[in-house]
C-alpha cells in the first residue's frame, strides 16, 4: 500500500528516523511549511498538495504523484474531522498518532484496526487494546461459560462471586472499624467500595471485643439494603461474633485459627460458608514465625476443618516487620505444597505501613500475588495515602489476569495503573527560541478586586465547585468535572472581568482538576504538591 504521511517541519525528523527502514508499505511523506503539526488544516493540506504534486519516498520506493497514493495519514493533532480532505481530493483520509514517534505502529496496524477521521490512532489503539482486555475479563467472570471450572478444587463460589485460580483475583475492601460508623456511614462506605471494584465487603469488629449483636446488625444492614447482592465478611475471631454474623447471612467468615476453630466451625459448615484460615492461636497469643511453622500450621488447622471450604492466610508482612521478603517465601512455599488450595494476600498490611503512593505499590503486591496463585486481594483504605487502594487493586488483578492469560509481562496489555508519569515517550518538539527577545517573568503578588465577584473553589462529592461570591455573599455555585467546562461557564455567563482574574481562575480550576482525578486534598491557593 501507498501511503502518504502529512506532517510540519519539527516532526519530520522523527518521522524519517522512526521509519528509515520500514518496509511493510510504501512510505512517502508531505512536509508542510510550518514547524507545529497541530495548527495543519485541510485547506493547507490540499493547496500544498496541489502546489506540489510530485511525493518523495522515505524508504527506498519511485517518486509518485499524490493522486496515486492508497491512503493519506494526517497528525494526529489536527483538530478538524480529515474526512473533509477524502471529499476534496477522494482519498482515504485517517488521522495518525498525536506522537510522531508512534507512527510505525500505527502504520503496522492498518487493516486490523479501523483509523478515525476524528480520533487520534493512539487513542483507538489504547482503547482497542482496553476493549479486548476488558472482553477477557467479563469472559472470565461469566459463570454460565465457566460451569466446569467451579467443579475444580481451585475454585470455589464466595457468595454470588466465583473464585479461584481460573478467574481474576477478587478484591476484599475491609470496613475498619465498622462498629463506628452509623448505619448511612455504613452503606455509603459499602457503595463507595462497590464503585471502587469491590467484589466483597468485610466488616471489621473491633480486636477483642465482644458485641454479638452489632455483628448482626452490621452485617444485616448490608444484605437489606443492597438486596443480597453484596458478598460480606466478618472479620472477628469471636467465636459469638461469628454465629451472628452468620445468622444475618454473612458469606466468609474471617478468620478461623487454632483459638477458635473448635467453637465456630460447626457453625460455619451448617451455613455453608467460606472461612479464612490463619497459622496463629490468638487465644495464647501464639504467632509461628519462620515460614516452615506457618506453614505446618496452616497445613494442620486445614486437615481439622477439612469438611469445610477454607482459604488459607499465611500472613503478609510489613516492611521490616519482621519480614515483608520472608512473607512472600511463606507464600511460594505454601502454594508449592498445595497447589490447587485459595490464597488469601493481606495487602494492605503493607501499603498501610508504607509512606509512597498506593497505586505502584499495589501493582507490585497484585503482580506478586497473580504469580503465587493469590485468590482475594484484602486492603482497607484506612489511611489518606491508600485512598483508592481498593479500585488501584481492582485495575492491577485485571492487568494481572490479561497478562497471565496471553502469557505475557504486565505492559501494554491496554489496563495500567500509571497515574504521576508517562506511559510513553511523547514527541519533544523543540522551539528554536535563539533570535526572539526573551522576557523574564516576574510574580508581584499585586491583586486588583474583580467588580463582578470572586470565586471560591473546592473539590467535593467527586465534582469541582466554583461558588461564586458578589458583596461577600455567596450568589451561585458552578459544577463539572473539568475545569474547562466551569470556565466556558463563567465566560458564557459574563462573570468575571479582569484578565488576571481569569488566568488566576484557569490556574486554579486546573489544579482542581488534577485533585479530583488523582483523588488529593485540594485546597485553594495552595500547590497542589508538596
Amino acid at each position: 500500500m501507498k501511503i502518504l504521511i502529512i506532517t510540519g517541519q519539527l516532526a519530520t525528523p522523527i518521522i524519517k528516523e522512526n521509519l528509515k527502514n520500514y518496509e511493510k508499505h510504501d512510505i512517502y511523506i508531505k512536509t508542510l511549511p510550518m514547524q507545529i503539526a497541530a495548527f495543519i488544516t485541510v485547506k493547507q493540506i490540499k493547496y500544498y498538495l496541489d502546489n506540489e504534486k510530485i511525493l518523495h519516498s522515505i524508504n527506498g520506493c519511485e517518486d509518485i504523484i499524490y493522486t496515486d497514493v492508497d491512503m493519506i495519514i494526517t497528525p494526529g493533532l489536527i483538530q478538524e474531522d480529515v474526512a473533509l480532505l477524502n471529499e476534496l481530493i477522494s482519498i482515504e483520509t485517517y488521522k495518525g498518532p498525536t506522537n510522531a514517534a508512534d507512527i510505525e505502529f500505527t502504520l503496522d496496524i492498518i487493516g486490523d484496526v479501523e483509523l478515525s477521521t476524528k480520533k487520534p490512532a493512539n487513542i483507538l489503539i489504547r482503547q482497542r487494546q482496553y476493549e479486548r482486555s476488558m472482553q477477557l475479563i467479563e469472559d472470565a467472570n461469566n459463570i454460565e461459560k465457566h460451569i466446569e471450572l467451579l467443579k475444580s478444587s481451585a475454585n470455589t463460589m464466595i457468595g454470588n462471586i466465583p473464585t479461584g485460580l481460573d478467574f481474576p483475583m477478587r478484591i476484599l475492601g475491609e470496613i475498619a472499624n465498622a462498629p463506628t460508623l452509623s448505619d448511612n456511614e455504613l452503606l455509603d462506605r459499602v457503595a463507595y467500595y462497590i464503585d471502587s471494584g469491590a467484589d466483597m465487603i468485610d466488616v471489621g469488629l473491633h480486636a477483642g471485643g465482644n458485641d454479638p449483636e452489632m455483628a448482626y446488625h452490621l452485617v444485616k444492614t448490608i444484605k437489606d439494603n443492597f438486596n443480597d447482592d453484596v458478598t460480606v465478611s466478618i472479620d472477628t475471631l469471636n467465636p459469638s461474633e461469628i454465629k451472628r454474623a452468620l445468622d444475618a447471612e454473612a458469606d466468609l467468615v474471617l478468620s478461623l485459627d487454632h483459638g477458635n476453630y473448635m467453637k465456630i466451625k460447626d457453625e460455619i459448615k451448617a451455613h455453608n460458608v467460606k472461612a479464612v484460615i490463619l497459622p496463629t492461636n490468638y487465644s495464647k497469643n501464639i504467632i509461628p514465625k519462620t515460614p516452615k511453622e506457618k506453614i505446618d500450621s496452616l497445613n494442620k488447622l486445614d486437615m481439622l476443618c477439612s469438611d469445610i471450604t477454607t482459604i488459607a492466610d499465611p500472613l503478609l508482612d510489613p516492611i521490616n516487620s519482621p519480614s515483608l521478603s520472608e512473607s512472600i517465601v511463606t507464600c511460594y512455599e505454601y502454594r508449592r505444597q498445595n497447589p490447587e488450595k485459595l490464597l488469601f494476600f493481606g495487602v494492605g498490611n503493607v501499603t498501610e505501613l508504607l509512606d509512597c503512593d498506593s497505586n505502584g505499590a499495589n501493582a507490585v503486591l497484585g503482580g506478586i500475588a497473580m504469580e503465587l496463585g493469590v485468590s482475594i486481594l484484602f486492603t482497607p483504605e484506612a489511611s489518606l495515602k491508600t485512598k483508592s487502594s481498593i479500585c488501584e487493586l481492582k485495575v492491577a488483578s485485571n492487568m494481572m489476569y490479561v497478562a497471565k492469560e496471553k502469557n505475557t509481562i504486565p505492559k501494554d496489555v491496554g489496563i495500567n495503573l500509571i497515574k504521576y508519569k508517562d506511559s510513553y515517550k511523547k514527541d519533544d518538539l523543540q522551539i528554536d527560541t535563539t533570535d526572539i527577545p526573551e522576557i523574564k517573568a516576574v510574580a508581584d503578588g499585586k491583586f486588583i478586586p474583580d467588580y463582578k465577584g470572586s470565586f471560591k473553589i473546592i473539590v467535593e462529592d467527586n465534582l469541582i465547585k466554583a461558588v461564586l461570591f458578589k458583596d461577600y455573599e455567596k450568589s451561585a455555585v458552578i459544577t463539572a468535572t473539568t475545569a474547562q467546562a466551569i470556565y466556558e461557564e463563567i465566560l458564557r455567563r459574563d462573570l468575571i472581568s479582569r484578565i488576571e482574574h481569569a488566568a488566576y481562575l484557569g490556574m486554579e480550576l486546573q489544579k482542581a482538576e488534577y485533585a479530583l482525578k488523582l483523588k488529593k486534598q485540594y485546597i485553594q491557593d495552595f500547590p497542589l504538591f508538596d
